[in-house]
């Protein structure tokens, strides 16, 4: 088994969790929860010039404008990752993204 491959079904972040038992409905709740966390993710990391991905379900890409990338394991690993591609810290009351999001919500 290839390394990447290996990851993907070593860690489960407890934002995936899963509803046991795995039935096709539990599995696309699962999915389109993901698929919702990643639009409010990009809501937020737009404003630093970021971009989050879905990977094969298991993992995320986050992006900048550069065309930079790292692969993220969960959102635990996230921010990390996102400070480091924007090269600031991330601040979730910073003052310039809560205005930038309120204006998002009235467009």
């Amino acid at each position: 088994m290839c390394v990447l491959c290996g990851e993907s079904i070593l860690r489960i972040h407890w934002t995936d969790r899963k509803q046991p038992p795995e039935s096709a409905f539990a599995s696309r709740t699962r999915q389109r929860e993901r698929l919702r966390r990643i639009r409010l993710l990009n809501q937020m990391l737009g404003y630093y010039g970021l971009k989050v991905d879905d990977w094969n379900g298991v993992k995320f890409v986050v992006r900048d404008k550069k065309g930079r990338s790292e692969i993220v394991h969960d959102l635990g690993d996230l921010w990390e990752k996102a400070e480091k591609l924007a090269g600031r810290p991330l601040n979730p009351l910073d003052s310039g993204l809560l205005d930038y999001l309120n204006r998002g919500r009235r467009e």
